[in-house]
Order: C-alpha cells, then structure tokens, then sequence
C-alpha cells in the first residue's frame, strides 16, 4: 500500500505537470472509483477545473481547483498515477480513469485491486473530512514527542497498531511503522500507553528519519507502486526490518523475525526490541508465530 512517502513522491512528481493546467477532458473508465456517485456526472464536474495546488495530507493526494473544489484521491492498496505526452500512454487493462490537461497531455489513473477513491469536494467540505480522519502530519513541526504522547495517553494497544491508526499519525502504514519502530528500538507489542519520555523521543524522531529516508528514495517498489514517469522507488534496498525475516540485523546480527500485530505482518529484531515481561503482561495482544513465507 502506498504509504506517506509514495504519495508524497507522487505529489512532487506531479506538481509542475498539473499547476496552472486546466482539465480538459475527464473519463472514468470504472464507478467503483467515484461511487456511490455516477462517473459521467463527477467527469462532468471536473471538466474545464484548473488545478491551482497539489497537496498531501497524509496518505491522501489533494487535487485543489480554481473554484475551490478540490478531488481527493486514496490510492488505498495498488492505485497509482502516471503521465504522459499527448497519445503516449500505453494500454492498460488496469486503467480506471484518465484526465486530458489542457497542454495535451494525459494523467491515468490505475488500480489493480480496484479498492482507491475519488472524491471530489466543495471548498467547505474539504477540512473537516480531513480533521476527523488524520492526526498528526509526522513530517511537519508540530509532530513532536509531547503531542504523540497525549494522543498515546492509556492506550493498551499495542504501539504498532497504535501507529497505524490514522488518527494518530497520518501517513504511516505497515513500512514505515516497523522501520521507525526499528530505529527506536521499541517492541511491536509494547502496549503504546507505556511507553517513556525517552522512549517517546526515539520513536517521534525514528519516524521523521523513516519516512524522510522514503520521500530522500521515492518510496517503495514491491508490487504495483511506480512514480507518474513509470520509474520505481528505491527504498526497499534499504529496509532494516521490512520483509527480511532471517536476514541479520544491522544494528546486531541478531535474525529478524517476523509476528503479527493487529492483523499485519510486522518485522523487528529480537535483540534490539525487546519486550519485557512487565510490559507484555499488561498487553491484551500475544505476538503469535507466522510461518516463514506468510502473505501481510
């Protein structure tokens, strides 16, 4: 899933290919993507909007118009967005929709697992939508060790699924939680409203350094991510954690292994993240064993 530094790659990638452009022509191949409303209708909308900003908040892609309407696109599991010159782009029977600019060239939508989302909004619609859904955006100022604290104030659950509710953090998703958790050297299963000051320190700053690390390599290519010039990201050559079950830590040597954490596959080292036996009693989570070659 593409998760704060894939979007945010997207997003600059895209900027000086869609500001100042006006949408010419719009096509929703597939009414999945704008339901419950009908694709000819919200097609009909966009049409002849100019886009004066492309922003992100969080794991969303914000497409804001002249009118102030703006689209909010969630690539959810396997979305991506790719542009091209005017006829250039290639057939894809995963295309959902496809945005003719202005300039003659064409933004595609495509999505494999068919789960991401159009919505499009009035001006006044647009920040409360995002308010209450999204927390903290990890990459600004205001995300320090202070304010994830109060938002991790008695939680019992553990800290890896803490993270990866939105309202929390927004933006992180199943990578960067376990690499930011490596780089801390906190336990998966370490139930979040225990965590110290100090320990709060390590994980507000390791998840910083983890998704900066992403946006620094335009994020992750596993399966079906690629920026908007068909090129792949290169992070996944330097996860720590991620996907390297047996593989030597490199902080220790020790093997990575691999548990489930709120449903996810979650990769830490048993060396470096320890939980200790106080901390795990007042767990209501047990780590439970995967096999070696489990799907996340």
């Amino acid at each position: 899933m593409p998760e704060l530094p894939e979007v945010e790659t997207i997003r600059q990638k895209l900027e000086p290919r869609l500001v100042g452009r006006r949408l010419e022509s719009v096509e929703i191949h597939d009414p999945r993507l704008v339901r419950p409303f009908e694709p000819v209708a919200v097609a009909a909308e966009l049409e002849g909007e100019r886009v004066v900003a492309l922003e992100r908040r969080g794991k969303y892609l914000i497409v804001r118009f002249e009118s102030g309407k703006a689209l909010l696109i969630h690539l959810r599991m396997t979305g991506s967005l790719r542009h091209a010159p005017n006829g250039t782009l290639a057939d894809d029977p995963h295309r959902r929709a496809v945005v003719k600019l202005d300039d003659g060239s064409d933004v595609a939508y495509r999505d494999v697992r068919r789960f991401g989302t159009w919505q499009l909004l009035e001006a006044a619609e647009l920040e409360p939508y995002l308010e209450e859904r999204l927390g903290f955006e990890p990459l600004e100022r205001t995300f320090t060790a202070r304010r994830l604290a109060q938002r991790l104030e008695g939680r019992r659950a553990p800290i890896k699924a803490a993270l990866l509710d939105q309202r929390t953090v927004a933006g992180l998703g199943n990578i960067y939680v376990d690499e930011a958790l490596w780089r801390a050297q906190v336990h998966p299963l370490r139930p979040a409203g225990t965590l110290q000051a100090d320990e709060l320190a390590r994980v507000t700053r390791s998840i910083k350094d983890a998704l900066r690390a992403g946006v620094k390599r335009q994020g992750a290519s596993l399966r079906d991510y690629s920026t908007p010039d068909g090129g792949r990201g290169r992070m996944q050559d330097r996860f720590r954690v991620y996907g390297r079950e047996g593989h030597p830590c490199a902080r220790c040597g020790t093997p990575i292994d691999k548990i489930r954490t709120a449903g996810r596959g979650t990769w830490y080292c048993p060396s470096c993240q320890r939980l200790e036996r106080q901390a795990a009693s007042s767990s209501s989570s047990r780590p439970s064993r995967s096999r070696r070659h489990s799907s996340v």
